[in-house]
């Protein structure tokens, strides 16, 4: 079996090299091209025939065309190829000048500008509502005018005659799969609906994933197109990634648009590559993008393009289409192993095809139509797709369903697909069974490292209950903490949750309220106690409800009784160091633009967009033998917006404690750096300070700002990854009004303290973020050690 699972996937990394065969056309007509010329290295290798087509031999992994009135293209040697030619205008020499000086056309930076200060007005969102629906089809396969050569080569081989029965994959032979099937397909239909009084409404129609009886529902509902957003190549951030040349124009469904070509900067050889990859068309009256074209470096290699339609005087998107070469697919007959002239080479691309249809504007706002979530799911098993789609289904793809579904359910896809959806939102999923990933390991300067485990049922044990229990253990304190709990969902068409749960833990004093916090922000606060061992104890009770109110405002409440206690040497105002505690919390978020899809396992966030809000009240109360009547009050604030300078970020959040309570219900400024060391390096905190020393200041009300900004200056520096700096300050300030009460020794932070940081986005091509942070102001010392420090971010954590 392991030799039919090797054959299936094909050894990607071996190439070899065999009779070829090109098709050469024009792009525009897809009338062949007769007598261009192939040359490898300078070296004539043929020309084609009548019919666009050479059939050749060659060594070179790549090979230069070249015919009269087109423009020069590269593309790697395959086993069959076809390649589309543009041909060249009359302003073609005067722009390859500009491309040798390696700098952008002045005319074509301008017309962008204007595209770019019309985006906004030229899109539909600008109008008062519409409504449309898409049709789209993905898929993985070997590229088209392979596929009659794949088929005669396992003809001519006996490759799968011996022991068929023993390699089989559920009695499907693999030359089945390819020669009859695509590799994956996936077909969805959707309904987009837009007012500017009720937000925007997703539809998931139908939906359909080869080889998967449940979907992943946070992949059903990406949204990977030019809809609604700037395209890459036309965002003022990226003019240093791109050369622009004004081309011509050109006369498209009636109107007339500019031609922009451009090339990525980072062509080393110019002479051996394109002289560009792509095109943008403009419409000369209006500014609004009717089409983009972008060609990887080697054209066979992938293209990508998106077309608008003029409707309503705005820019609908209209068709996107991409085709991505994955890889090579390289056979050889095994009797000959050694002869590498039998290897053959397929080449295995990623389709897509999106169309969009029905567009209408303006429509009638029925606020039933904007109920709930973003994205609501309305079918999943594909019975409806029928009626989007804009072709029918080919042979070969209608067999897809069948034979992926077959090799799915044998080596259950399904459960791999449900674990992969468990861990976009922080969990592992085993059958009925979540476990969460934050509570594996974590490390704290209090327990050391802590390790646990939390596991929870899930809808597979009952859609409506779902009881949970974990239990964690302190390698430094040698202590054993542990909390099960009970969640009953009131429905099934939005998250409305009782809670019951009992607990025995221990968690850092004075910390802000994380609570509705997503897994990304949780995740990056993991490193926010390595330097604070200032720990206190909590074992009681609580009940709770929560509910989203809309897509964007979510509210619970809580009530607890805790027996709480001091971890360290304090005190509060002499009463002991043990102490009860009945409280109330009431916790609000709103955050109108994200979206959100509900699922089998509840709420789904699938893009935090801003601004956002966080807002807690914690009232205690001297009942049930508490010993406070304090009031707690925090809140964060979270926005992100561009600029014409680049990209702005900042958090503003405070709290403030009227009345007496314990340290731990106070505010710890959030400091990650070591006092003790001579060398400050932290993980990044999503509140916290790089240069602050970590447990040592206390306030009972604070303010503090989080400010970044991103240059609008972005570069390469090793592999693929575009690297950027950020400006980063941070800052705070409080006060605390009875220091004496507390018995411990601390400082409380009266006056502003700062510090300023730059990050150097996706260092050294990788995926994390370096940052250097220097202390300034009132607190700043003669050290400049105790002044500075290193921090680490990974890049997917973001802003």
């Amino acid at each position: 079996m392991k030799r039919a699972l090797l054959l299936l996937f094909f050894l990607l990394s071996f190439l070899g090299y065999s009779q070829s065969k090109i098709k050469i056309v024009d792009d525009a007509s897809q009338k062949p091209v007769f007598n261009a010329k192939v040359s490898c290295d300078n070296t004539i290798i043929g020309y084609t025939n009548q019919q666009g087509v050479l059939e050749f031999k060659t060594e070179c992994k790549n090979i230069d065309i070249d015919a009269d009135s087109y423009q020069k293209e590269t593309i790697s040697v395959e086993s069959s190829m076809e390649i589309s030619l543009l041909k060249k205008s009359s302003k073609t020499t005067s722009i390859e000048a500009v491309v040798i000086e390696d700098k952008s056309d002045p005319r074509a930076l301008e017309i962008l500008k204007k595209v770019n200060k019309l985006f906004n007005e030229n899109s539909p969102k600008s109008l008062g509502s519409y409504s449309y629906k898409s049709y789209e089809k993905i898929s993985l396969d070997i590229d088209e005018d392979s596929l009659s050569q794949f088929n005669q080569y396992f003809n001519d081989l006996n490759i799968f005659k011996k022991k068929r029965e023993k390699d089989s994959l559920n009695n499907i032979s693999a030359r089945k799969v390819f020669s009859k099937s695509k590799l994956f397909l996936w077909e969805r239909a959707q309904e987009f609906l837009y007012s500017k009084k009720y937000g925007e409404k997703i539809n998931i129609l139908d939906n359909r994933i080869s080889g998967l009886k449940q979907p992943i529902y946070e992949m059903i509902a990406l949204q990977q197109s030019n809809r609604d957003i700037v395209p890459e190549q036309v965002k003022p951030e990226n003019r240093g990634l791109y050369r622009f040349f004004l081309s011509d124009t050109v006369t498209l469904d009636g109107r007339k648009n500019f031609v922009i070509r451009f090339r990525e900067v980072n062509y080393k050889k110019p002479d051996r590559k394109r002289k560009y990859n792509g095109a943008i068309y403009v419409d000369t009256e209006t500014y609004g993008i009717k089409k983009i074209e972008n060609f990887s470096k080697n054209k066979n290699d992938g293209i990508i393009t998106s077309t608008w339609v003029f409707y309503n005087n705005k820019w609908f998107l209209a068709h996107e289409k991409t085709k991505l070469k994955m890889g090579k697919m390289a056979m050889d007959d095994k009797e000959h192993a050694d002869d590498k002239k039998t290897k053959k080479s397929f080449g295995t691309y990623a389709f897509l095809t999106s169309k969009y249809f029905d567009f209408e504007a303006p429509i009638e706002e029925n606020p039933k139509d904007f109920k709930g979530y973003t994205f609501s799911v309305k079918n999943i098993d594909g019975h409806s797709l029928d009626r989007y789609r804009t072709e029918p289904l080919t042979e070969r793809e209608q067999n897809t369903y069948k034979t992926i579904d077959s090799l799915g359910k044998k080596y259950k896809i399904d459960r791999k697909a449900q674990i992969l959806s468990g861990l976009l939102n922080g969990q592992i999923r085993v059958g009925s069974v979540d476990f969460a990933v934050d509570e594996i390991v974590n490390y704290n300067s209090y327990e050391g490292f802590r390790l646990g485990l939390k596991a929870k049922l899930n809808e597979n044990f009952n859609p409506y209950f779902s009881p949970d229990y974990y239990f964690a253990y302190g390698v430094k304190d040698r202590r054993w903490k542990y909390g099960m709990g009970l969640d009953m969902k009131t429905s099934l068409e939005k998250n409305s949750i009782f809670r019951f749960e009992v607990y025995d833990d221990v968690t850092a004093s004075g910390e802000f309220n994380r609570k509705l916090w997503n897994f990304k922000m949780r995740t990056m606060n993991f490193g926010n106690n390595l330097n604070n061992d200032k720990y206190f104890h909590f074992k009681g009770a609580s009940l709770s409800y929560m509910n989203d109110v809309t897509n964007g405002l979510t509210l619970a409440l809580a009530v607890r009784r805790n027996t709480e206690a001091a971890e360290f040497d304090y005190q509060f105002r002499d009463r002991g160091t043990s102490y009860r505690n009945f409280n109330t919390l009431f916790t609000l978020k709103y955050s109108p633009n994200s979206t959100n899809i509900m699922t089998p396992q509840g709420k789904s966030l699938i893009d935090q967009k801003y601004p956002e809000l966080y807002f807690n009240y914690e009232q205690s109360y001297k009942l049930l033998q508490g010993n406070f009547n304090y009031s707690r009050f925090d809140a964060l604030f979270v926005h992100n917006f561009k600029t014409p300078i680049g990209t702005t970020g900042f958090r503003l959040y405070g709290g403030a404690v009227l009345g007496e309570a314990p340290i731990w219900k106070n505010f710890t400024m959030n400091g990650l750096a070591s006092p003790g060391k001579d060398f400050n390096f932290n993980l990044t905190s999503y509140l916290g300070f790089a240069t602050l020393e970590g447990g040592k200041y206390y306030n009972d009300r604070f303010i503090a700002y989080y400010f970044t900004h991103k240059l609008p200056l972005y570069f390469k520096s090793f592999g693929h990854n575009v690297s950027s700096f950020d400006f980063v300050l941070r800052g705070t300030i409080g006060d605390m009004k009875h220091p004496e009460y507390h018995q411990f020794k601390f400082r409380k932070l009266d006056h502003l303290y700062q510090e300023v940081g730059l990050e150097w986005n996706n260092f050294l091509s990788s995926y994390f973020n370096l940052g250097l942070f220097y202390r300034v102001g009132y607190y700043a010392t003669p050290h400049f050690r105790e002044n500075f420090a290193i921090q680490f971010k990974l890049k997917f954590l973001e802003f």
